[in-house]
């Protein structure tokens, strides 16, 4: 049962994804870029924890840690500039 469920919830990250690639291609603005590449690192940060208990392997949750790490000081970086630059 617990399988069937994390496949759904796959199925439906992967559509959040490709509606955030959507708004990331087509986002009228800067900072709906943004806002779409953060959501896009969120779910890709869901889809290596599920990858890391299907596979069973603990290691990947410490990569989800590191990008995680990552993409929140490229975000903040991005809004500071955004905000009245570096």
């Amino acid at each position: 049962m617990a399988n069937a469920i994390f496949t759904l919830a796959t199925y439906v990250m992967l559509a959040g994804m490709l509606i955030a690639l959507l708004r990331f291609v087509l986002g009228p603005g800067v900072v709906d870029r943004v806002i779409a590449f953060d959501a896009m690192t969120i779910i890709t940060l869901s889809l290596i924890t599920i990858i890391a208990h299907f596979a069973g392997r603990v290691i990947y949750l410490d990569v989800a840690v590191v990008y995680g790490l990552l993409s929140f000081l490229g975000v903040v970086s991005v809004a500071r500039y955004l905000e009245n630059g570096l």
